[in-house]
């Protein structure tokens, strides 16, 4: 009782002025009718930014997200799926799933951006991205065999497969345990998202609490 306590007041401080209470659905968030099972631990609630390294709101909503994931609760873990939206967000997904699995993908996430929307390259040329790759010390031969990996493959199904399960048409978008969707639209601007995502954790530990 004394942790459920706690996390539900860790959810309270840290909603800031939104609240559970106060979000409405199919306003500020939409409901997920056929959610996916999550792959993180039964006491965490999981949440997940949809993006695309090219998308200019993505890029806007970079630093204030990163900012909120800095405070987030111990029961909440983050992640990211990069949205293979099309030819050439294919082609930034798969540097995004090859970069995490060479280990590089948060040294050169920022780099990578800024290289696309403010010296205006493309990055989207398997040549092109492996040589950005070696200055993080991955030779371009690795960074070659990591673009074609099974493992990246595996991953661009799978977030294939979730794009189309939740019916996401575009991004940034927060999914939040799974459950919930918060997009630019619903939160009524990029940086109300993780506003709005903070009211929806919340929303989930009240959830499992009533269930228990």
């Amino acid at each position: 009782m004394i942790k459920s306590l706690v996390a539900l007041l860790a959810g309270i401080t840290f909603s800031g002025a939104v609240m559970a209470a106060d979000i409405v659905e199919g306003q500020d968030y939409q409901v997920i009718d056929n959610p996916m099972k999550s792959e993180v631990p039964a006491d965490q609630i999981e949440v997940t930014e949809v993006f695309w390294y090219g998308c200019p709101h993505c890029y806007a909503l970079e630093k204030p997200l990163n900012e909120w994931v800095d405070q987030l609760p111990d029961d909440v873990t983050f992640d990211r799926m990069a949205a293979p939206l099309g030819q050439v967000w294919e082609q930034h997904a798969k540097a995004f799933y090859a970069a995490r699995e060479l280990g590089i993908e948060h040294d050169m996430r920022q780099d990578f951006m800024d290289a696309i929307h403010k010296q205006g390259k493309r990055l989207t040329d398997e040549d092109e991205i492996a040589e950005f790759f070696t200055h993080y010390g991955v030779s371009e031969d690795d960074a070659k065999k990591a673009l074609n990996s099974f493992g990246v493959q595996s991953e661009l199904q799978q977030a294939s497969a979730k794009m189309r399960a939740y019916q996401l048409m575009g991004v940034p978008d927060l999914i939040v345990d799974n459950h919930y969707v918060v997009t630019p639209n619903t939160a009524g601007s990029l940086e109300n998202m993780p506003k709005i995502a903070s009211a929806l954790i919340e929303k989930v530990r009240q959830e499992r609490a009533d269930a228990e």
